[in-house]
């Protein structure tokens, strides 16, 4: 599965043509996701961009060319990772306008939140938005039904299915931090977690009592 993050940059420069002119990229991304009615690369596309490349990557994402639709997808997260969706309000916090980007990280004085999206300065970038504007961030989840490890994994594991592992417990809430393939002391601790909260030996390894409690939990 490609990294949302992997998706957008692979995109950066696709900008909009003045004139009567249409970047026919930014047009298809509209169509790609369903929205035939759009036909020009001036219709606001920041949402239409971020739900292109969630589909590549596999995520779900609102069939809606409004940014904040996106404030109704995935799961809330005040622990926000590159690649999480992060929405703004524009012109003032009720309207219904809004921009919606991949989150990249904080200014070092915690003013700016800089994040690659579509329809920045007309085109695909990296752009930094006031904090202060900041309406939430949104883990997506996948579009596909989870596939659990079918190995046994414990702490220094490493590899892709520790990296699945991580993703699924982030889905259910439990703060690993970032998915980086390392059975360490944080995912152990998430495991151990999990297996306190739902009555199983507590020994930070996930094997078939915890794979199936998983499993339980996904498909609720």
């Amino acid at each position: 599965m490609l990294h949302i993050l992997t998706v957008a940059s692979s995109q950066l420069g696709q900008k909009e043509i003045v004139g009567p002119e249409h970047n026919e990229t930014i047009v298809g991304y509209a169509q790609d996701i369903g929205l035939d009615w759009v036909s020009d690369d001036e219709t606001p596309w920041c949402a239409i961009f971020m739900s292109w490349c969630a589909k590549q990557a596999k995520l779900s994402y609102p069939k809606s060319a409004l940014a904040r639709s996106w404030m109704h997808e995935g799961n809330p997260t005040a622990n926000p990772e590159p690649g999480d969706a992060v929405i703004f309000w524009r012109e003032f916090i009720d309207s219904y306008k809004g921009h919606v980007g991949l989150f990249l990280g904080y200014s070092n004085d915690q003013s700016r939140v800089y994040c690659l999206g579509g329809n920045q300065g007309n085109q695909v970038s990296i752009s930094a938005q006031p904090a202060a504007n900041l309406l939430g961030f949104r883990r997506l989840k996948p579009s596909e039904i989870w596939k659990l490890p079918e190995v046994y994994l414990r702490r220094e594991d490493s590899g892709n299915q520790v990296i699945l592992l991580q993703d699924i417990l982030k889905h259910l809430n439990y703060d690993v931090g970032t998915s980086d393939g390392a059975f360490g002391p944080r995912t152990e601790h998430c495991i151990k977690m999990l297996q306190a909260n739902a009555g199983l030996t507590v020994d930070g390894i996930y094997g078939n009592d915890t794979k199936n409690f998983l499993n339980t939990l996904l498909n609720q």
